[in-house]
């Protein structure tokens, strides 16, 4: 068998995950790299978190290859844990105890001594921004600081790789933003980040490289800014015309852009130069409701590969 290099932490080929008839993931191959920021973007139920369970080695692979830093999960599942942090998309914490010690005790499940333990309790609570409420209930605590309490404890045991599943649903745009920080902090210490999101603004932030996935499948791969270049335009335009309109206008603005795609509630136009394409639809006498011009984004890119949009 090859050897699998040193600065690959995460290498899957075929992988392959089912529960009974269903196949959730269904073949895909992966590369990370050490010190990447490497994210996997698609709608629910795209088989993100199925991959990421097989990752975390705590779901055996139905099929394929998958080395995790150059060991096989299914033999060397507690040498990859223990190198490995985990921040899942529920927070698991135990809410009647304090925020010290939610991280104290998982410091001890990893059988650090007491003393390098509190040390490191004291860095991370430092690092997440949560020393002033060390001595809370979890309880009592916010969204923002739960997850950021669960970013803390999955580093407790200072790992090469963070698996993060979803690591912001429900959070308010400034919350979202906090974690975003300490992220890209982590990355710039060389922790090798992996994290799934339906959010293409989360991913386009934090990721140097991703996979955008749908129904099992690897669609594209790629840089943010590589993925947009390839697969949409600089701008689109969005037009919103009154209801039960979107459809009879498309057709009469297609020759404008490269593309349009009709959504439920607007019509998309793809093309270089937004602003000049909406006034070209002005002058043909067509009034939209509402018109926005913006850069595309990897929703855009989703759209174009799967014919839906990423939050279903």
């Amino acid at each position: 068998m090859s050897t699998v290099d040193a600065d690959s932490m995460i290498h899957a080929a075929g992988l392959r995950k089912s529960f009974g008839s269903f196949e959730a993931v269904r073949g895909i191959d992966v590369d990370v790299r050490r010190g990447e920021a490497f994210g996997f973007l698609g709608p629910n139920g795209a088989g993100k978190s199925s991959t990421m369970r097989m990752v975390a080695a705590v779901s055996p692979v139905s099929g394929g290859t998958l080395r995790i830093l150059g060991m096989d999960p299914a033999t060397d599942g507690p040498q990859i844990r223990a190198r490995i942090g985990v921040c899942p998309q529920e927070d698991t914490l135990d809410t009647e105890i304090t925020v010290r010690e939610n991280l104290y005790i998982y410091g001890r499940y990893f059988g650090l001594p007491r003393k390098e333990v509190r040390e490191r309790v004291d860095e991370l609570l430092e690092f997440v921004q949560l020393t002033e409420k060390a001595g809370a209930m979890v309880e009592d605590l916010s969204g923002g600081m739960k997850r950021r309490l669960t970013i803390a404890r999955s580093l407790i045991n200072r790992p090469e790789v963070l698996l993060l599943d979803e690591p912001t649903t429900g959070l308010d745009p400034q919350a979202r933003h906090v974690v975003w920080d300490r992220l890209f902090r982590l990355r710039q210490q060389g922790v090798t980040l992996v994290l799934t999101s339906h959010y293409m603004d989360e991913v386009e932030q934090l990721c140097s490289r991703l996979v955008v996935m749908d129904k099992g499948v690897i669609v594209a791969e790629g840089s943010p800014l590589g993925l947009i270049a390839e697969h949409s335009t600089r701008e689109v335009a969005e037009l919103r015309f009154a209801v039960g309109e979107n459809e009879s206008a498309a057709g009469k603005v297609e020759d404008l852009a490269d593309r349009v795609e009709v959504l439920p509630d607007r019509l998309l136009l793809y093309t270089a130069d937004g602003e000049e394409t909406v006034a070209k639809v002005h002058e043909r006498g067509l009034e939209p409701v509402a018109t926005l011009v913006r850069r595309s984004t990897l929703e855009d890119v989703f759209l174009r590969l799967t014919g839906r949009t990423l939050v279903d």
